[in-house]
């Protein structure tokens, strides 16, 4: 868990705790707790991206461990990992590698931009950018299944469509695969390379799924339906052809579907009591893994297509998996693993063996786990009696003797959610005396499609008094000063800062934004046009600002600034492409003009995130900073006594 990360989080896998209601809060832990600075925390290395070498003894991965994410490998038998790639500008993410060779094509874009473009890399260190649009964007999709070519997306043609061109893996030379004229979203391409699946994002929660025929160029809705409901490819099973898909059409959670072999009807083959948010298949279908959203946490199911069994994963600490990649010859699994007060780690599962390897240590040595924090689910009633999801974590300093000041946490979106796992900021402000309420208000995703359509078209109304109700729940907790409550969040959490402390002035003592919507107007009307009809979602959502521009600045904090009377501390990237810093500068103005206190942060090389950690440090301390200004009270210097004449 990410806590400053905008973007959908990782799938995980988690072993949940007892699930607490109401008012029930973590039983207090008696010991002392020692207190770490961020740096102290930053300390700590961020990996992703695990994929195998074609040799398979070697795993690449990205990390920070520079401070920038850059490309990395270990052996899958364990020793010190080496670096591939040295960026010192921008951040570098591996996408795949060769299957009879070294080389491996990596992702990259300049200062955050999200503007990326997809490069080679070969054995003796050379980089070649295989997409070096002018203007544009460009995305690896996945090999071809004989490995002799593979998939890039581009929307060279159209700004607002995604094409996809096929790669020779040898020459590189390409050829134009497909054409998307409707600007739909590309999922993945047949194995016979017949036809390409795409989803359609009619709303945030209503799509279809679309099949283009290569050879004709003809499309076809794979799921015409009545009413609102989702549908999405999950993918293809390379042994049958078959389509797999995810959706919640006729049940309340999400379940997996496949597509007939004649194509005539969808068969049921999966379905739980939480949603399934994605099943995908390993290069030859021998194994299916299916990831299923549990309340904040999520479970994994592996299955083994050919005995039609579960295979059971490897026994480790408590905590989530994620990430899970199958090396070529489905001998082999690597996935991430982490906890509440543990950072994720690489890890190799050999299947035959039933034996994991941890590969990476990434852990900072200067924190104490011990000092951390386990995060709790909890759930309140909000102001209609809808029951509200959370992540609740407490000091080991906070007691009902020694009252801690508390923060709201509120997530990206819309239609995100904070999940349980490793959140260095997060676990920062707990250990600095915070508690920190992570709420999921409704509208968040993982608690059924009812719970996550009750904000459509209310954003800045019921979902912002959720947040609102938040605070009576922590007032109720013994060990939380309830006089002492900030709010914090990022993209649409920042949103919901802004708009707390405008709609709602009484409702928080300080507020911390970072890359927040303050005009819908504005925010709506420039979507990077690579998103597609993904933007007519986000209307249907959020609002159409050509047809609602009167409700769009009714909830718009920038046009209410007047009414924003407490402290407010602003951070922004500047290349954001995703909240235009034009959000962030107009909302710092028309604040000051009311002498409120705001502060603001504008970070010249990042966009909507921070991938330095240079400038994630400088972040979190300030906003800690600014937190303990107005929530801390000072401490009066001691008086000595006056001497005796």
């Amino acid at each position: 868990m990410n806590a400053w990360k905008f973007l959908p989080p990782l799938l995980a896998v988690t072993l949940l705790g007892p699930l607490l209601m109401g008012a029930a809060a973590p039983k207090p832990v008696q010991r002392p707790s020692k207190q770490y600075t961020m740096k102290q925390f930053m300390g700590t290395t961020v990996v992703s991206g695990p994929v195998f070498a074609s040799d398979e003894q070697r795993i690449l991965f990205s990390s920070n461990a520079t401070g920038i994410f850059n490309v990395a490998s270990v052996p899958v038998g364990g020793g010190k990992p080496d670096a591939l790639t040295r960026s010192k500008t921008d951040g570098v993410r591996v996408v795949a590698t060769f299957p009879g060779d070294n080389r491996f094509l990596f992702e990259r874009d300049r200062g955050g931009d999200e503007q990326t473009h997809v490069y080679v890399r070969t054995p003796d260190g050379k980089e070649r950018d295989l997409t070096p649009l002018k203007k544009g964007v460009a995305h690896f999709l996945g090999f071809s299944k004989d490995e002799t070519a593979f998939y890039v997306t581009t929307n060279e043609r159209d700004e607002g469509a995604m094409d996809v061109y096929r790669h020779d893996a040898k020459t590189y030379a390409r050829t134009l695969l497909m054409q998307n004229d409707k600007g739909f979203s590309v999922v993945a391409v047949a194995p016979d390379e017949s036809w390409v699946a795409l989803d359609e994002a009619l709303t945030t929660s209503d799509g279809n799924v679309w099949r283009y025929d290569v050879a004709t160029k003809t499309l076809k809705n794979l799921t015409p339906h009545q009413g609102v409901a989702s549908y999405s490819v999950a993918d293809v099973d390379p042994a049958s052809g078959q389509l797999y898909l995810l959706t919640d059409d006729g049940s309340e959670f999400t379940r997996l579907v496949r597509l007939s072999k004649d194509g005539a009807k969808l068969e049921e083959v999966e379905k739980a009591d939480w949603d399934i948010v994605a099943s995908t298949f390993s290069r030859t279908g021998a194994y299916r893994v299916s990831i299923l959203n549990v309340d904040a946490g999520t479970e994994v199911r592996l299955h083994d297509m050919k005995t039609g069994t579960q295979v059971v994963l490897p026994q480790l600490p408590d905590g989530m998996i994620s990430e899970l990649v199958f090396a070529r010859g489905e001998k082999q699994l690597a996935f991430l693993h982490e906890g509440d007060r543990s950072s994720a780690n690489l890890y190799v599962y050999d299947l035959a063996m039933k034996k994991a390897t941890r590969l990476t240590d990434t852990m900072s040595k200067e924190l104490d786990p011990e000092d951390l924090v386990d995060s709790q689910v909890v759930r309140f009633k909000s102001f209609d009696g809808m029951e509200i999801p959370n992540l609740l974590l407490k000091p080991h300093q906070a007691t009902p003797e020694h009252k801690a000041p508390a923060l709201v946490w509120v997530h990206g979106g819309p239609g995100d959610q904070t999940r349980k796992g490793y959140a260095d900021f997060m676990q920062y402000l707990v250990n600095q005396g915070y508690v920190v309420l992570a709420i999921n208000n409704r509208g968040s995703t993982g608690y059924g499609k009812t719970f996550q359509r009750a904000d459509d078209q209310k954003h800045g109304k019921e979902p912002l008094r959720d947040v609102v109700e938040s605070r009576k729940y922590l007032a109720s907790l013994p060990y939380v000063d309830g006089s002492r409550v900030g709010i914090i969040g990022g993209s649409y959490g920042g949103y919901m800062v802004l708009a707390a402390l405008a709609f709602h002035p009484d409702a928080f003592d300080v507020g911390v934004d970072a890359f927040g919507i303050s005009n819908w107007l504005r925010t709506l009307k420039s979507m990077p046009p690579e998103w597609g009809a993904f933007r007519q979602a986000m209307f249907q959502e959020v609002g159409d600002p050509e047809k609602q521009e009167a409700m769009l600045k009714e909830i718009s904090p920038l046009f209410h600034a007047e009414k924003i009377r407490k402290p407010l501390f602003v951070i922004q990237g500047a290349n954001d492409p995703r909240v235009p810093k034009a959000e962030s500068d107009e909302i710092v103005a028309a604040v000051k003009k009311t002498g409120t206190p705001v502060e603001y942060l504008l970070l010249p090389d990042e966009g909507h995130g921070f991938k330095k950690k240079k400038n994630e440090l400088l972040v979190n301390e300030r906003a800690r900073k600014f937190f303990d200004r107005y929530l801390k009270p000072a401490v009066a210097p001691a008086v000595a006594p006056a001497p005796k004449p």
